[in-house]
């Protein structure tokens, strides 16, 4: 933990979403613009989260980190249900608590998302309509160009327990799981070659983290294509395209992105888990300081 985080919950539904809020160090009169932050499929914030979000608060921009329900530190029963319309009630619950908060901007909040989240992103800087800026990094875009990634007996496997869990779910049993991501022909969701290795190495220190999540998701993402809605974004969003991505294809993502009238489009030449490390990581984050030092300064007056 850094002396610039600290711990907050935020109510969502019924429930808290479990929080960081990075409050830089004030270099000017006016309050720092806000960085609202989540992750992506069955991950948690620990999960390289707070890496970019000391990166950005260093810079002068708070960040307001979360959980989605029933995943990490945040309530939520069952454990581990992905469920995407919650998840985008989440995020509007955040931005709510960030336009709320007295001690930022709650008139420059910035969506930063990254794979599924990405998705997300894009999906509610388009619903919302005033953010100041989005930032989609690896983003899944299309559930139908996603599902044409897998291998037709992982997806066999992932279909019948999905099946199997949305069937309990009607007589309140408890879920049946499935691995999110596992070895090539596993009843995994990602199941590529780097998907496995690629994951597990974001997870040192992520105390909360399970490798599964409820397997009705099986039968949800391949509808969801957050990527059409790109064309609906007023506001100036960066894409972090990964070349390499075996998840969210890129050609795909980059015809969506192309349509944001607004839109900087940048293709890495990367892996969809290489961009959360190393020397990929701290080239997207020059690249995202850049852009936001463009498009939502430090200084409420344009100086940055």
């Amino acid at each position: 933990m850094t002396n610039m985080r600290k711990d907050v919950t935020i109510p969502s539904g019924d429930d808290t979403l479990a929080a960081w809020l990075y409050l830089p160090e004030r270099t000017t009169s006016s309050k720092p613009p806000v960085i609202v932050m989540a992750h992506g499929l069955g991950a948690v914030k620990e999960m390289r989260l707070d890496a970019y979000a000391e990166r950005f608060a260093a810079a002068g921009y708070a960040c307001l980190v979360f959980d989605y329900r029933h995943f990490g530190g945040s309530t939520g029963e069952p454990r581990q249900l992905l469920d995407i319309g919650r998840q985008r009630e989440d995020w509007k619950a955040a931005l709510a608590w960030a336009r709320s908060c007295p001690d930022i901007d709650g008139s420059r909040v910035v969506v930063w998302g990254t794979s599924f989240g990405g998705g997300h992103a894009i999906w509610i800087a388009a619903e919302d309509g005033n953010v100041a800026a989005a930032i989609a990094q690896c983003p899944f875009t299309d559930g139908l160009a996603s599902l044409r990634t897998l291998h037709p007996i992982s997806a066999a496997k992932v279909t019948t327990l999905a099946l199997q869990d949305l069937a309990g779910s009607a007589l309140r049993r408890k879920p049946v799981y499935v691995t999110s991501a596992g070895a090539p022909g596993s009843a995994s969701l990602m199941h590529a070659w780097d998907c496995e290795s690629g994951y597990l190495a974001l997870t040192p220190g992520a105390r909360t983290f399970q490798n599964r999540v409820a397997a009705r998701f099986g039968l949800q993402f391949a509808r969801y294509s957050p990527g059409r809605r790109a064309k609906e974004i007023q506001a100036p969003v960066y894409f972090a395209i990964c070349r390499k991505d075996t998840i969210a294809p890129a050609t795909v993502s980059q015809r969506h992105a192309q349509k944001a009238p607004h839109g900087e489009i940048k293709v890495y030449p990367f892996g969809h888990f290489d961009i959360y490390l190393g020397e990929p990581f701290a080239q997207a984050v020059a690249d995202y300081l850049d852009f936001l030092g463009r498009h939502v300064p430090v200084d409420a007056s344009g100086r940055h």
